[in-house]
């Protein structure tokens, strides 16, 4: 059974909770993404999604210099580098999410996308699954 840690992006661009929203936009931007975890001291505090920015953000007429603090996500589900593909795309369709911070003792190690998940063999059946769910939750707030 092939554990996420072989799967994960492990190379992870993430922000301060000082740094500021225009800043983490650009950093969107570059990496061609739409979370960046918000790290302190390696320890993961919260993400940023491109959601957030606009929700949080834009809507809400707060300009670019607003502290990521301000508007991150921090109520987090996350994995472990050990869990299996499977366990981690049925949480995903539980939690009805897109993208999972992975954490092995208290720190950031990788983040795994549905995306990702997708691109495995040994998950298929399990990450479609997950993103018929998350598909299908989203269409019905719609």
């Amino acid at each position: 059974m092939k554990q996420i840690r072989d799967v994960m992006t492990q190379k992870v661009d993430f922000v301060a909770p000082a740094d500021n929203v225009y800043e983490v936009a650009v950093k969107m931007k570059d990496n061609n993404v739409g979370v960046i975890p918000v790290c302190e001291n390696d320890q993961l505090l919260g993400v940023i999604t491109d959601r957030d920015i606009v929700i949080r953000g834009v809507a809400e007429k707060r300009p670019g210099s607003t502290n990521v603090s301000d508007i991150m996500s921090s109520e987090l589900y996350t994995g472990t580098p050990e869990m299996s593909v499977e366990e981690v795309a049925k949480l995903m369709a539980e939690k009805q999410i897109r993208r999972l911070p992975i954490v092995e003792n208290n720190k950031m190690v990788g983040i795994i996308s549905l995306g990702d998940l997708s691109l495995t063999k040994e998950s298929n059946s399990a990450a479609g699954h997950a993103l018929s769910e998350v598909s299908e939750h989203n269409n019905q707030l719609q």
